[in-house]
């Protein structure tokens, strides 16, 4: 069971959210529904920000000094250490989400908000679950996760 709690610290989320906040809570569930893990409890934190915030995160905790659209800080560094664990509740980590990086990004794009959004929960919530693409076999195999979750959700590839 996943539980997903959201933080709003830019208001610019806040007409999005009102709209979308069922549907992205969803997108996590069924994020977590497709890595088919044991029946314990799960949670994670979402947070809605804006460029300034994720850029000082950025910086602090990757040593890169510029606004992205998502970082999340996973509270293992392995989903086997999660599996390992004796506890039935655990929290997976964060994900942080910046605004005005990520309207740029629908703009440039000729993306919707709500469809970029769900994709960004989608790669963020993946991290918390151990999965990356430092290299390309990683890289390939996270982005046809996340394309299979994404169409279960009749969102089109946002790799293509």
């Amino acid at each position: 069971m996943l539980t997903v709690s959201f933080k709003i610290n830019d208001d610019s989320w806040k007409t999005l959210l009102a709209k979308e906040r069922v549907f992205f809570r969803s997108v996590l569930k069924k994020t977590f529904s497709y890595l088919n893990l044991p029946q314990k409890k799960f949670n994670v934190s979402v947070v809605f920000t804006d460029d300034a915030d994720i850029k000082n995160l950025n910086k602090t905790y990757r040593g890169k000094d510029k606004a992205t659209n998502v970082l999340s800080f996973p509270q293992f560094e392995d989903i086997g250490d999660i599996l390992a664990a004796n506890d039935n509740d655990f929290e997976l980590g964060d994900i942080v989400l910046a605004y005005d990086t990520i309207k740029a990004e629908c703009k440039a794009e000729k993306k919707t908000m709500r469809n970029h959004t769900a994709h960004l929960l989608v790669h963020g919530l993946l991290h918390l679950c151990g999965f990356d693409h430092t290299d390309d076999a990683s890289a390939s195999d996270m982005e046809a996760m996340e394309i299979a979750i994404l169409s279960s959700l009749k969102i089109k590839n946002p790799y293509g």
